[in-house]
């Protein structure tokens, strides 16, 4: 039996968002299985058997209906929906209201942190409807380059050569603590800060106006690259020597497994969300002072950098992409068995 399953999403009409990256790696990994799966996107066609829905809009709740299976995608829950933008309160309550329905509504619910589950229990989602699949990047496309290229991308970038060199990533917004990775450059005038990304929600973003006119102030040390198409990510984290992400909340995030694929330590503020996710295998830290002790170290001593480099493999080689295959065929045909004797005995009675 082939199962055909209708992709929903828009997170690909708004650059820079980790949701995007996600979705897209998501849905190839399930076009290569033909044999099990018939793919759409964003198709009209009511002919399919289960809808996947990856983002919360409106029109892809309307079409959740009992004609098919629906599958909500969790990339973020309302309790945790802090720092992201700036919206009046009661536009945020409501919104907040409005996303609790909807993944309520849903017959099965896919989270990529297991952190999230007893926080979607709180908004009275059964715990057998919910089910843990991490993200994962693909190794084709986040791999090392040749040392002998790493120059030539760096003059590209107008990176300095010989300097060690800090990477962060994503929004420029409160929650992914873009105010302490610019602390940290000042406080690390040895160091080269890049931060690849910007404001992919323009004026609404939490700290817009404050971040911009921080840009237009960077230290001297520190580069902005604009929102970047992500064929050209893996260049950048290859022309640089750790990531860093002070993020104060995330999910999953996409780029520390991107970073991972391309074997660079990975620097990240002490959250307990990515215990389970990362087993422990990062450095970490809580302050600005922790933060550049930690980069500090990583540049001055190989060993150490060579073990968070290993660690970075180990995360790498774990989520990997033929056993993520396996996962999500599991999944798919089990929730859909499980829909199909559900609605046999509603018949029945």
């Amino acid at each position: 039996m082939k199962l055909r399953i209708n992709m929903l999403s828009s997170a690909e009409t708004v650059k820079g968002q980790g949701v995007a990256s996600a979705f897209r790696e998501q849905v190839t990994l399930i076009q290569e299985m033909s044999d099990d799966f018939l793919v759409g996107i964003n198709s009209k066609s009511s002919k399919f058997d289960i809808y996947h829905i990856h983002t919360v809009d409106p029109k892809y709740k309307i079409r959740m209906n009992k004609k098919h299976l629906n599958i909500m995608y969790v990339h973020f829950v309302p309790s945790k929906n802090d720092g992201s933008l700036k919206l009046p309160k009661l536009f945020n309550w409501i919104f907040n209201k409005y996303v609790e329905r909807t993944y309520r509504k849903a017959d099965e619910v896919i989270v990529v942190n297991p952190c999230f589950i007893p926080e979607l229990e709180k908004i009275k989602i059964p715990r057998e409807k919910i089910t843990y699949i991490p993200n994962f990047v693909d190794h084709d496309k986040f791999k090392p380059i040749e040392r002998d290229k790493i120059e030539e991308l760096k003059n590209k970038y107008e990176i300095p050569l010989n300097r060690f060199v800090v990477l962060g990533c994503g929004q420029i917004q409160t929650r992914k603590g873009f105010d302490d990775f610019v602390e940290t450059a000042l406080k690390n005038p040895n160091m080269t800060f890049v931060w690849a990304g910007g404001f992919s929600f323009g004026k609404i973003t939490d700290g817009y106006k404050k971040y911009k006119k921080l840009l237009e102030n960077l230290p001297q040390n520190m580069i902005h690259l604009p929102i970047i198409d992500r064929v050209y990510m893996n260049e950048v984290f290859n022309i640089c020597d750790v990531l860093f992400m002070p993020s104060f909340i995330e999910l999953f995030p996409m780029t520390i497994l991107e970073a991972c694929n391309v074997h660079k330590p990975f620097l990240v503020r002490d959250l307990d969300l990515y215990k389970p996710i990362l087993f422990q295998k990062y450095c970490k830290g809580n302050s600005v002072g922790e933060f550049s002790s930690e980069l500090i170290k990583l540049m001055n001593d190989t060993t150490y950098y060579q073990e968070c480099s290993e660690n970075s493999k180990f995360i790498s080689n774990f989520y990997n992409k033929d056993i993520l295959k396996k996962t999500w065929k599991d999944y798919y045909f089990r929730v859909y068995e499980k829909w199909i004797s559900k609605k046999n005995k509603k018949k029945i009675k």
